[in-house]
């Protein structure tokens, strides 16, 4: 068992690093310090938000290194000092120690935290570039297409055309300086089922022309629609139609 001033085992106490006979000796002093019972209860709301701020599992010679860092803190002895003095020390004893142990805590929170924010957004990057290929790769197949059909119709000083795949079963929509959208509104682009109308995807607003391919297969869709909508899109047209297309065939 050690011998270590029970005022300087707080921390130690708050995130579990002590064991057996220490802990349980440590347990009898707290019941009648309550300076302790305080520091005690601040880790353990200091730890409980360092938890939240990291999810990366500690290194298993954590514990030892945290432990190594407090017995570095010089205590002072309680016989080398008249009695308010001693006090004192202990007070900042305790204080160097508290903050060693939460420099390290957190020094290892956002280490970790760091470290995995950076892995995490770098694999984001890599699967964004991956599914930006993948959708030009599409885009471009379905207008290179050797069975590839198009039909065309002005909108408002604009074009618009229908390009169809029906070999992929895709289609592309090309816009040719369409006027903008109103404020907070983006165009929506439809196929028509039969009687029903379902969503195809989004135009960007910001730009006047453009190559969009639909979301979903033709599936033999008669039509493809554009709307107005608020912005991110309508499950079903609130607007009446800006352009109609029939699918070339």
């Amino acid at each position: 068992m050690t011998t270590t001033d029970p005022h300087a085992l707080t921390g130690a106490y708050a995130v579990h690093a002590l064991h057996g006979e220490e802990r349980a000796a440590f347990e009898r002093h707290l019941t009648a310090c309550d300076a302790c019972k305080q520091e005690v209860a601040e880790f353990t709301a200091t730890a409980g938000r360092l938890a939240l701020a990291s999810t990366v599992r500690t290194r298993p010679v954590m514990r030892e290194e945290v432990l190594q860092r407090i017995t570095t803190v010089r205590q002072v002895s309680p016989v080398a000092a008249p009695l308010e003095r001693v006090r004192r020390g202990a007070r900042g004893g305790r204080a160097l120690a508290r903050w060693a142990l939460a420099a390290s805590v957190a020094a290892a929170a956002a280490f970790g935290g760091t470290a995995v924010w950076q892995y995490e957004r770098a694999q984001g990057a890599r699967n964004e570039a991956a599914q930006a290929q993948r959708h030009a790769e599409d885009l471009a197949g379905v207008l290179a297409a050797p069975d590839a059909k198009s039909r065309s119709v002005k909108v408002a000083g604009g074009a618009a055309t229908v390009v169809v795949s029906a070999g992929r079963d895709r289609a592309v929509f090309v816009a040719s300086r369409m006027p903008a959208p109103p404020h907070g509104k983006v165009y929506q682009l439809w196929f028509a089922d039969g009687g029903k109308m379902r969503s195809a995807g989004l135009m960007d607003p910001d730009r006047s022309s453009q190559a969009v391919l639909m979301r979903g297969a033709v599936d033999g869709a008669s039509g493809v629609g554009i709307t107005v909508e608020p912005a991110g899109g309508s499950k079903q047209p609130t607007s009446t139609p800006v352009a109609l297309l029939g699918v070339p065939t």
